[in-house]
């Protein structure tokens, strides 16, 4: 049979707001557009909605820089106000350098400014991680399950740039009801060759293909993943994060 992914952009719901709940917009929005939501379903959600609907919002009119921030301001050029945002969420800096500051974030991820957001938020607003990921996506998948009773997997979604290379790529930042790495290492391939370093971190190609749908300007925050056979179990993208000893960069 042939192999056919189907990544289906829901479109149509709307501005998301503090205690909104998401599981309940995306049902009203497959629903509008005549999807029937399966177990084998994948759902992407871009942690925007999420974080807006957790109240995960700062108004940077409302933040006194420290003076730590105030310094880092004169050394990046950068405001100092989202400086602060930034170090509240971080756990430790790891580089700067042309107005960015690589972060490790309390979650445990290495990103640019901690995640924090300027983007589709309104002015003088700046959008956070979700507190907890994998648990807002688990509350997603439940409360999906309790409404229609069946449960896709979660994804939730952010743009994180590559060190070696230019351009964003979508990741999994929050995991619920898949395996998100694929451990093929043992096996052996069509010509009897055993794989050694075969792991897929097949949480973040899903997210990656579902940001073609989402773009950055669309509209777009949540997408349907049709086709694709995933391992199941409950899942957490705290897997997928490397762990320091076996990190050859970590401490350059």
């Amino acid at each position: 049979m042939m192999k056919r992914l189907e990544i289906i952009g829901i479109e149509g719901l709307g501005e998301v707001k503090r205690g909104d709940s998401v599981a309940r917009i995306i049902i009203e929005g497959c629903s509008r557009l005549g999807l029937s939501l399966s177990a084998d379903d994948i759902l992407v959600v871009a942690h925007k909605i999420v974080s807006k609907a957790e109240g995960r919002m700062i108004s940077l009119a409302e933040v006194k820089p420290s003076a730590k921030a105030s310094e880092l301001s004169r050394q990046l050029g950068k405001d100092a106000s989202i400086i602060e945002v930034i170090l509240k969420e971080s756990r430790r800096i790891v580089r700067m350098g042309g107005g960015t500051i690589i972060v490790e974030t309390h979650h445990g991820f290495i990103c640019a400014n901690a995640g924090v957001d300027l983007s589709n938020v309104g002015l003088g607003q700046v959008a956070l991680l979700p507190q907890d990921p994998d648990r807002s996506a688990r509350e997603i998948r439940e409360q999906i399950r309790q409404s229609i009773g069946v449960a896709p997997a979660v994804i939730i979604s952010d743009s994180f740039g590559r060190p070696w290379r230019l351009g964003t790529v979508d990741v999994a930042v929050g995991v619920s009801g898949l395996k998100p790495l694929k451990d093929d290492r043992g096996k052996k391939d069509r010509h009897g060759y055993e794989l050694r370093a075969s792991l897929a971190a097949v949480a973040d190609e899903i997210a990656s293909a579902a940001e073609l749908v989402m773009g950055k300007r669309d509209g777009v925050p949540a997408v349907l993943i049709r086709g694709y056979t995933a391992e199941r179990e409950e899942g957490s993208a705290r897997e997928l994060l490397r762990p320091e000893t076996e990190d050859l960069f970590r401490n350059f």
